[in-house]
């Protein structure tokens, strides 16, 4: 065998080492959000998925927004048109929370319908624009 062949060989050996490493590393830490009418498929189909680490991605309610700052607890809705749940993060919400926002909420759903969250991600603006002069 000559030194060409051995070499494309280790490449390939090499190559295919680390995509498996990367695919298999991907599928353990990799989760897909749920959007709220997935979320109640998903519970009508299998009651046993309350209080199970999930993701949901969805758009805030419009005036649902209630802020405790001495308990630093958020509360809100998500929906995506169809479906709607209640949400219950304690902690700071990111800078971009607002009323309206696309939001992934990371928690669990309790019984009670309530997603208690332990983190919540807001979308960012894809531009920012400067403030008007006065």
């Amino acid at each position: 065998m000559n030194a060409g062949t051995k070499f494309a060989i280790g490449a390939v050996l090499i190559v295919g080492s680390v995509g498996y490493l990367m695919a298999s590393g991907v599928k353990q830490t990799g989760q897909y959000f749920l959007t709220p009418s997935e979320l109640s498929q998903k519970i009508a189909v299998d009651p046993s998925f309350y209080n199970v680490g999930m993701k949901v991605g969805a758009r805030v309610v419009p005036g649902s927004v209630t802020r405790n700052v001495a308990a630093q607890t958020l509360r809100f809705q998500v929906t995506d048109g169809s479906a709607r749940y209640a949400v219950v993060y304690r902690g700071l919400p990111p800078d971009t929370f607002n009323d309206s926002v696309e939001v992934v909420v990371e928690g669990r759903l309790q019984k009670d319908g309530i997603i208690y969250a332990t983190n919540v991600l807001a979308k960012c603006g894809s531009r920012y624009e400067a403030v008007p002069k006065a």
